[in-house]
């Protein structure tokens, strides 16, 4: 199914410019753009997988990752096909990096009617999109969204946050949970990861989800031994969160494995995880999360003020809460972030 595409304008001739991520393409008639998820014909520029489902699940928030956004809650998560980078480490290269017209023969058509049935048949909280970059199906994204709001269910979008200032604008409407993957503080680090030179748009959409749309952000980052570990560009990143998004926004910082490209790279040292954390303690942020080490207990969210766990977990599931109506059952201090008692 051929979807005309959003954000796109006539360039010369037939040519057309995508405007949908700053890749903004120029694809010529019969071609495809970077990403392979638009095509170009006869001077319009198409989506090719609007609904095409390459990955179903029903999951709690915390897989996205998401600590502080509806805690225990099941999401219907969704992926597709395509990506605007090329990460080498990537852990979802099989939809993210595949031929898109190949690989969409092994997809399955899910009207955004059908998703949000799913989502309510399966007593969902809400729909995340998420596996590949959400960004790269952004018209199913939206007339999803659009529908889930109607029908009271939340909103959650997992993103490399490379797409352009105007297509944050039209999702930001129906978007209450925004998970942003910040891959360095570093233009070298980023190219080195991603293949991705101009980084300030991913910083300035974080900024702009936080405060300018009043979306819940979460931020993640997988630290990537010799690539972005080092505690100086650690610590640029929560210097950034904690001026621009603010020192109650949690930031989870993950284990690398050995994957793709970066095969050859040895899994973080959980002991580095440790230290960077504590840094960011000390740089002043309330939520540092260390995830994709089974068992450590910073995959617990902690009172800021008396310290005490509130919500633990295990393997990304929910065993105990001591929240009480987003505050400390201990001490009664709020603890900052959307909770299933508000909605």
């Amino acid at each position: 199914m051929l979807k005309e595409a959003l954000l796109w304008e006539e360039f010369t001739g037939k040519s057309v410019r995508c405007q949908l991520c700053m890749r903004k393409c120029n694809i010529d008639d019969g071609n495809i753009g970077w990403c392979q998820t638009r095509l170009n014909k006869d001077g319009k520029l198409y989506a090719l997988t609007y609904g095409k489902v390459a990955v179903l699940s029903v999951s709690s928030i915390e897989k996205k990752p998401m600590f502080n956004f509806f805690p225990g809650t099941l999401w219907l998560s969704l992926g597709s096909l395509g990506c605007n980078f090329q990460c080498h480490g990537c852990q979802s290269w099989e939809v993210s990096h595949c031929d898109v017209k190949k690989g969409l023969s092994n997809t399955s058509y899910l009207s955004p009617e059908m998703a949000v049935r799913k989502a309510k048949k399966n007593g969902c909280k809400g729909i995340a999109f998420t596996y590949n970059e959400p960004t790269m199906w952004f018209e199913y994204v939206l007339d999803v969204f659009k529908l889930a709001k109607q029908e009271g269910i939340s909103t959650c979008f997992v993103t490399n946050g490379y797409m352009s200032p105007k297509a944050l604008d039209m999702l930001a409407p129906y978007l209450d949970g925004f998970c942003l993957d910040v891959k360095g503080a570093f233009m070298e680090s980023y190219t080195r990861i991603a293949d991705v030179s101009d980084i300030n748009i991913v910083f300035s959409n974080g900024s702009d989800a936080k405060r300018k749309f009043a979306i819940h952000v979460e931020i993640v980052t997988n630290v990537i031994p010799g690539y972005n570990s080092n505690e100086k560009e650690m610590k640029e990143i929560a210097a950034w969160i904690f001026a621009e998004l603010g020192k109650d926004t949690p930031w989870h910082l993950t284990r690398f494995f050995p994957y793709g490209g970066l095969k050859d790279v040895a899994p973080t040292p959980i002991n580095q995880l440790e230290n960077l954390r504590n840094m960011a303690l000390r740089e002043g942020l309330l939520y540092v999360y260390i995830s994709n080490v089974s068992g450590h207990e910073a995959a617990n969210t902690y009172c800021q003020n008396c310290k005490k766990a509130l919500i633990k977990r295990k393997e990304y599931d929910v065993v105990e809460s001591k929240l009480k109506e987003g505050h400390c059952a201990h001490c009664n201090a709020i603890i900052c972030g959307r909770f299933a008692f508000n909605g």
